[in-house]
């Protein structure tokens, strides 16, 4: 493969000089910046500091510097500019998706070349497979994963109840979600809805992450391990697709056009929307503002239940310095422990991709007040890739765009797919 053949040839002629690193090689005075992607402000940010401290006291010759670059789009476009300008970030969250891109840029290392003692392999051993399988291509291991997603379901027991229907029985088939959705639909004396059965985010962002679900559930898939090829024109493709449409347009029970990812939460707690796909991510924020009872469901399928993983990884970059890179490896272990990666999870709703990280007595307490938790955790072996390609940020804005171009009644499911795939085609083809 051309990609492989050119980075392994870059990569021979750094001559890996971050290879003599050994464990006891001095850091002291060692600043590294963390690009972290989060506004300022807000209870996340004062979660990252802590960890921040609490690592530097443990490890007084290394200074951490978190810098809140915004959204993913606008950490990975921060740190990409700050690495074309000399000064990159030692170590950065970006999105797993990513990995393509930082890549074909050459800004990262790979972070199998890291991995030098037992102890470092056993600590890479303990990541779920799943979570791992995203950050490899080309032969490497190229980022470790930190706050990680399923898409789950969360569905409103009260409205199932009112409807007639068993609140402990959520849908696993596309037909039982079409059906519990017109249950649970509502309308007020004049006909208008004032609840909508489910509501599956479709604006440019999510709908390609929720979509790839949707096609895994129908027993296709969207693109190949290598991000060199999508298979938008695949009539399971196509179908999935069309159903996603068909809840609007002929089931009645989805919210016209375009569902919004950034409201679907507050419209769940307000009883606009009775079942909303979303992050797992999400759960702390609604455990938290529920004024119903609520449960979390794995995602249905047709016949197979399937989801979808997402999320950040952690990022080492490329033309930091090597006592930076150490310092920022050593900074990744600490924040992929077991304990902090149960910590994160119980603060945010992420899933710990560590199995260590579940055996922990602040995961059992956790899971104990909150069985909700193990729902994604079950889901991870049934859940696929996020769509990640080569020119990625381009070549998912076109599935976004026939996305929305379907749902929105522009052009048919077909249509939209096939003239999406021609443009990505077009794209890809250098990288194949």
């Amino acid at each position: 493969m051309l990609l492989s053949k050119r980075n392994a040839l870059k990569l021979a002629a750094a001559g890996f000089s971050y290879i003599a690193l050994t464990a006891g090689m001095a850091l002291a005075d060692t600043k590294i910046d963390f690009y972290y992607p989060v506004q300022v402000g807000g209870p996340v940010t004062k979660v990252v500091d802590g960890y921040v401290q609490k690592f530097m006291e443990a490890n007084p010759g290394i200074t951490v510097a978190p810098i809140y670059a915004g959204n993913y789009n606008d950490t990975t476009t921060k740190a990409l500019t700050a690495a074309k300008a000399g000064t990159p970030p030692a170590v950065a969250v970006l999105l797993a998706t990513d990995v393509y891109t930082l890549i074909d840029e050459d800004v990262i290392d790979p972070i199998d070349d890291f991995i030098k003692t037992d102890e470092d392999k056993a600590w890479l051993a303990g990541f779920m497979p799943a979570y791992l399988k995203s950050a490899q291509t080309e032969d490497h291991l190229w980022s470790v994963p930190f706050q990680r997603s399923t898409a789950v379901m969360y569905y409103n027991k009260q409205a199932f109840k009112d409807a007639g229907l068993d609140p402990e029985k959520y849908p696993t088939t596309w037909d039982e979600m079409v059906a519990a959705g017109k249950a649970v639909t509502a309308k007020d004396a004049a006909g208008q809805v004032t609840r909508w059965g489910v509501g599956i985010a479709g604006n440019v962002g999510s709908a390609q992450w929720l979509f790839g679900a949707l096609v895994a559930q129908n027993g296709g898939t969207l693109v190949n391990e290598a991000g060199t090829e999508t298979y938008l024109t695949d009539p399971k493709v196509v179908e999935a697709l069309q159903y996603w449409v068909d809840l609007s347009t002929k089931d009645a029970i989805h919210p016209p056009g375009i569902f919004e990812w950034g409201t679907a939460p507050a419209d769940f707690l307000a009883g606009r929307v009775a079942m909303i796909w979303h992050t797992t991510g999400n759960l702390a924020n609604i455990r938290k503002n529920a004024t119903f009872d609520f449960g979390i469901a794995p995602f249905p399928g047709h016949p197979t239940p399937a989801s979808v993983l997402g999320g950040g990884n952690l990022y080492i970059f490329k033309d930091a310095s090597d006592e930076e890179k150490a310092a920022a490896y050593k900074f990744i272990q600490f924040l992929t422990s077991d304990e902090i990666l149960a910590d994160w999870a119980v603060q945010t709703g992420y899933v710990a991709p560590r199995d260590g990280s579940w055996e922990t007595e602040t995961m059992k307490k956790y899971v104990a007040e909150s069985p909700q938790a193990l729902v994604a955790l079950k889901q991870i072996p049934a859940s696929v890739p996020e769509f990640s390609t080569h020119e990625n940020a381009r070549a998912t804005k076109i599935l976004n765009d026939a996305l929305a171009a379907a749902l929105t009644g522009n052009k048919t499911a077909e249509a939209a797919l096939a003239e999406g795939q021609d443009q990505i085609d077009r794209i890809l083809k250098p990288y194949r």
